[in-house]
């Protein structure tokens, strides 16, 4: 294939690669806008109960030992 060709292709197809890495930044704000949630959700649950005392404040600890244990395939968390 000569040059005109590859340039022909690149001028073709170059929108065609920008939507694909359009479209993986997207899903990647998505993703991270999520794990904020999760972890936001979480701090403020652990929080409500620490405020209550009803949770002492090794609570994070127990809760990591807890996933790490019983839910072994949930990484991020310990």
């Amino acid at each position: 294939m000569n040059n005109l060709n590859i340039n022909e292709m690149d001028n073709r197809f170059s929108y065609i690669i920008q939507i694909i890495k359009n479209s993986r930044a997207n899903a990647i704000r998505a993703v991270n806008s999520e794990l904020i949630n999760l972890y936001w959700n979480i701090g403020e649950y652990i929080s409500l109960k620490v405020e209550q005392s009803q949770w002492g404040k090794s609570v994070v600890k127990e809760l990591s030992d807890f996933i790490q244990s019983s839910e072994p395939e949930l990484k991020g968390f310990f």
